[in-house]
């Protein structure tokens, strides 16, 4: 596990401010970064771009806050959070290329391949996915465990991308039906994960994990439906993205 400064108390009663853990979650992303065995200085700046550039940090601020309710450490959960927030930027680079969203702007910056280029986008998005893999093996309580939860839940948010992007939900469902299982793929699963993985960090019960994962799920829900409407009333100045795309994608949202 990449070495980071003294974190405060991080005890089952310590109750940190959101902007302590923000500070954790910041150094903890970059040692894992600056961890990396002799990688090429285009393909690193690219992703420390990428991933330290801002962001709301929702998805390790939740994995956190679920070790904490739980009665785990801060310091247990750490490692388990940045790995999703690492997937979550490699899903933003890729989500940006030409080939999917084509977006020029994320978080209010050119978007990475509009910074690096094509190619270099490509393979940091590769590189914050083994990042990622390898931040939730060093998870100190059941990291073989929490590998397999963010891996699975990758894999669940690509289908639930492929799905949004070329279809492939039963058409015979209602509309609405078919948008949740859109969803609970590609935004529910990371952050349901980001929950359980908590919970796994805080050595929960199989009870609390469930009540974990339907907290997760109904917060992905809601989410994912804030983003929506966001696209639809909000301007590009205020969302620091492109506004009206999935409207003019044609995209199945929670307004259509």
């Amino acid at each position: 596990m990449p070495s980071t400064p003294p974190s405060t108390d991080t005890g089952p009663s310590a109750a940190p401010t959101r902007e302590t853990l923000l500070e954790e979650i910041e150094r903890r992303l970059a040692a894992h970064l600056d961890a990396q065995p002799d990688p090429p200085a285009a393909l690193l700046k690219a992703a420390r771009y990428a991933v330290l550039g801002g962001g709301k940090r929702l998805r390790p601020l939740l994995c956190l806050r679920s070790a904490l309710a739980v009665g785990g450490r801060l310091e247990d959960a750490l490692d388990a959070a940045v790995s999703v927030e690492f997937v979550h930027a490699f899903s933003l680079v890729h989500d940006d290329l030409p080939a999917l969203d084509d977006d020029d702007l994320r978080r209010g910056r050119p978007t990475v391949h509009k910074a690096f280029g094509e190619a270099i986008a490509i393979l940091a998005g590769d590189f914050l996915l083994a990042v990622a893999a390898q931040a939730a093996a060093a998870s100190p309580i059941d990291a073989e465990r929490s590998a397999r939860e963010v891996l699975a839940a990758t894999n669940e948010m690509i289908f639930g991308q492929v799905q949004d992007t070329l279809g492939g939900t039963d058409p015979s469902l209602p509309a609405d039906e078919q948008l949740r299982a859109i969803h609970a793929r590609k935004t529910g699963a990371l952050i349901t994960v980001a929950c359980r993985l908590g919970g796994i960090a805080g050595r929960a019960e199989a009870t609390r994990l469930a009540a974990l994962d339907r907290f997760g799920a109904v917060i992905g829900q809601m989410f994912q439906a804030v983003d929506d409407l966001l696209d639809e009333t909000q301007t590009t100045e205020h969302l620091g993205k492109a506004a009206g795309k999935d409207r003019d994608a044609g995209k199945l949202t929670y307004p259509t």
